[in-house]
């Protein structure tokens, strides 16, 4: 009987599942959210345009390290605007397959 009882405490779901209207200030918190996103876009776009000029300048004057960091730097930018975009997506894939778990 004890093994059988261990079972069922493994098994057990305790039934907690989002809420979206369990705190206050929730809508606020996703404004906040909303506005910090597209201030790290507006900077992404920034980071790409600078690294594009040292890309390009390096390129033109001869400078092997500045072209090679302006290259890093447009990669890296284009990374984090992915990321950025897909963060919705990302976060959602993953809850709806960590509800599917049992």
């Amino acid at each position: 009987m004890v093994l059988a009882d261990t079972l069922i405490q493994l098994a057990y779901d305790p039934g907690i599942k989002p809420n979206s209207g369990g705190l206050p200030g929730l809508p606020v918190l996703k404004q906040v959210m909303g506005s910090v996103s597209l201030f790290a876009i507006i900077a992404v776009v920034g980071a790409l345009v600078v690294s594009a000029g040292v890309w390009a300048w390096g390129h033109h004057s001869g400078g092997h390290q500045a072209e090679a960091n302006g290259k890093k730097g447009v990669l890296v930018s284009a990374g984090c605007a992915l990321l950025l975009g897909a963060a919705n997506g990302t976060v959602a894939f993953f809850s709806t397959l960590g509800t599917q778990v049992h």
